[in-house]
């Protein structure tokens, strides 16, 4: 098996590569995997990238760079035809390209960023034990976003509409960070719960689920389909 020509810079629970690996698995592009903690300010890597942020896709034999999430995602969605990420009409790209930003940016500050901040970088770099308040101040807000989901798939299949689509592939991966850190109750969300188990259930996403932080454990149920 040859060996895949694009790297990808990232570490296990960030939540913007897990994304694009999501959407990589979906339209089947090949990668290696390169862990990068951006918090330890590798020079070489601040040589990639100067904002020092994952995930950064690298094809050395073309010298290609790509940074940003979502300019990676654009990228393939561009150069590779088949499936469709972003489908439709101008209007129906129009909403999933909202949904993505609404994920990459509102869940992300009110849900993951605390969340990673309280019970990943406390402990991994801090040697410190996480705030109670700001940890009940974010699974309130997840419970919140949540419940925009269950609204948006009482009135559509897929988040973005009738079609599977980015969208649906940028609130999984966040809320897979989220779950794997404990913030998502699931116990009144039936309906984002069983799109999320679809979305757990497809090849894209089971290399994610297998994938483990150090010192890091996720609840019994994170892994596990049927839940």
């Amino acid at each position: 098996m040859s060996r895949a020509m694009w790297q990808l810079f990232q570490f296990p629970l960030c939540p913007f590569s897990r994304k694009v690996r999501l959407a990589l698995g979906e339209k089947g592009v090949g990668y290696d995997l390169i862990r990068e903690s951006p918090w330890e300010r590798r020079d070489e890597f601040l040589d990639i990238n100067p904002a020092g942020a994952t995930p950064v896709m690298i094809e050395s034999d073309k010298g290609e760079t790509l940074i940003d999430s979502r300019a990676i995602c654009e990228f393939f969605e561009e150069t590779v035809e088949s499936p469709q990420l972003i489908p439709g009409t101008a209007q129906n790209r129009a909403e999933i390209r909202r949904l993505v930003a609404w994920f990459d940016e509102n869940f992300h500050r009110d849900v993951v960023l605390p969340l990673m901040q309280e019970r990943m970088f406390k402990r991994l770099i801090h040697r410190a034990p996480p705030d109670g308040t700001a940890l009940r101040e974010a699974m309130k807000a997840a419970d919140g976003h949540l419940d925009y989901i269950d609204y948006l798939l009482d009135h559509r299949r897929w988040l973005g509409g009738g079609l599977f689509s980015l969208a649906d592939l940028a609130a999984a991966a966040q809320i897979s960070v989220a779950d794997y850190l404990g913030g998502c109750n699931w116990s009144s969300h039936k309906q984002t719960r069983d799109w999320y188990a679809g979305l757990k259930s497809r090849p894209s996403f089971r290399p994610l689920l297998s994938e483990r932080m150090e010192v890091i454990s996720p609840p019994a149920h994170y892994d596990k389909v049927d839940f």
